[in-house]
């Protein structure tokens, strides 16, 4: 479980509002500050996320894990990524019940139509089930690579739901820390827990990230740092939706002499972005576009999820508020 010592970076602007502190889910403010407004206690709260029901402090516990994807329509992916995570993670919570809710309306919509029954619910849907079953203690545990705007849905969902809990807990997503204010560095427990092919002269792997007009798209940029300094230059991250774009590295890599290219999915499942985006038929897939530049290209159809290193750590992170929900 990782240490979660809260040290607010300090400037002379602020510094008479907050004091260095241990805390559960956020930087502790000054006990000089009284009555702090509420806004001001959200925007200090930072980690795995914590809230205590006072009004159901009687309650009997009975706990469930809700494990937070925005899924896909691709079946076989959801059994090798998303599933097989969250079996993972009840193998590792065997007295919780362990319950998955995709976010996304319009994957589930089409896993009933184009399958006759969907299994998931939404995450308002699971939560409200849940309550009605009688379980109190609640730990939110998210599928998300990147704190980006999904994972600001869970971070709303949590608030939206925890009064309604007698206790209740967010995990954070796949990478957030970055090694800050001695906190762990999960970008770069990530970026060695991939499974990159072996440096070959003349080959870049390239990396497809989804890309998000959220700030947390830096991010990519923290990936590709962490990348660089473990001597791994052949290896490049773009996105589908956010910056860097896939012309942001084509032409760079032509004039270094590059003449194949694999390209992988950064992304939780292999699903349509990887299987039509990046290594689709139509001419403007990504594949597509780069064989007409020139460049051999195999595309590796594998997503974060179907890795047993990437799974447990996702297992870590429920831990961390599993770890929370219980103490």
């Amino acid at each position: 479980m990782k240490s979660w010592k809260k040290l607010l970076a300090v400037s002379a602007a602020c510094s008479s509002l907050f004091v260095s502190a241990p805390a559960d889910a956020a930087y502790t403010l000054n006990e000089e500050v009284a009555n702090p407004p509420v806004a001001l206690q959200m925007a200090t709260q930072i980690g795995v996320l914590k809230y205590e029901n006072p009004a159901l402090s009687s309650s009997r516990n009975k706990d469930a894990i809700v494990v937070l994807s925005f899924g896909t329509t691709f079946k076989d992916q959801r059994a090798k990524s998303i599933d097989a995570t969250a079996n993972a993670i009840q193998a590792a919570h065997l007295n919780a019940k362990v319950v998955t809710a995709f976010t996304s309306h319009i994957v589930l919509k089409h896993i009933m139509e184009n399958e006759g029954k969907c299994d998931y619910l939404t995450p308002e849907q699971t939560l409200d089930q849940l309550k009605r079953e009688g379980y109190t203690r609640i730990a939110l545990v998210s599928l998300d690579v990147i704190p980006g705007m999904e994972y600001k849905y869970d971070v709303a969902l949590f608030h939206e739901y925890k009064t309604q809990f007698k206790k209740m807990t967010l995990a954070t997503p796949l990478m957030y820390w970055q090694g800050q204010e001695n906190q762990p560095d999960d970008v770069d427990q990530v970026m060695r827990s991939l499974h990159l092919p072996a440096y070959k002269k003349g080959t870049a792997i390239l990396l497809m990230a989804h890309g998000t007009p959220d700030p947390s798209n830096a991010y990519y940029s923290v990936m590709q740092e962490k990348l660089r300094a473990m001597k791994r230059n052949d290896v490049h991250i773009y996105t589908v939706e956010g910056w860097p774009r896939l012309e942001d590295w084509a032409g760079k890599l032509k004039m270094h002499k590059v003449e194949k290219i694999i390209l992988m999915p950064l992304m939780m499942v292999a699903g349509d972005h990887a299987n039509n985006d990046m290594a689709g038929d139509e001419e403007d897939s990504h594949k597509k576009i780069l064989e007409k530049m020139g460049f051999k290209v195999e595309a590796k159809l594998q997503g974060l999820g179907e890795s047993k290193k990437i799974r447990d750590i996702f297992v870590e992170r429920a831990n961390e508020a599993w770890d929370a929900l219980v103490k």
